[in-house]
């Protein structure tokens, strides 16, 4: 699959979050609004990064699991 195809997919899953792939091949998301402190305490970041489409999925579900927990 090509990587604007992974792009676009995690992008639709993932709202939330500005998608992009680097020059160097590094997977990016940073989140649309600031963190609550709140969220912030909970471990949330306003940006992560992985290798491939695979491990920045992964990272999105474990950010917005710390997220839900930290909200009221």
């Amino acid at each position: 699959m090509s990587f604007d195809r992974h792009l676009a997919e995690i992008a639709r899953e993932y709202p939330e979050w500005t998608i992009w792939r680097s020059d160097a091949g590094r997977w990016w998301a940073t989140r649309h609004h600031p963190l609550s402190s709140a969220q912030r305490e909970a471990g949330c970041a306003m940006t992560i990064d992985a290798d491939e489409p695979d491990g920045l999925r992964q990272l999105l579900r474990d950010q917005e699991e710390r997220a839900n927990t930290a909200d009221p």
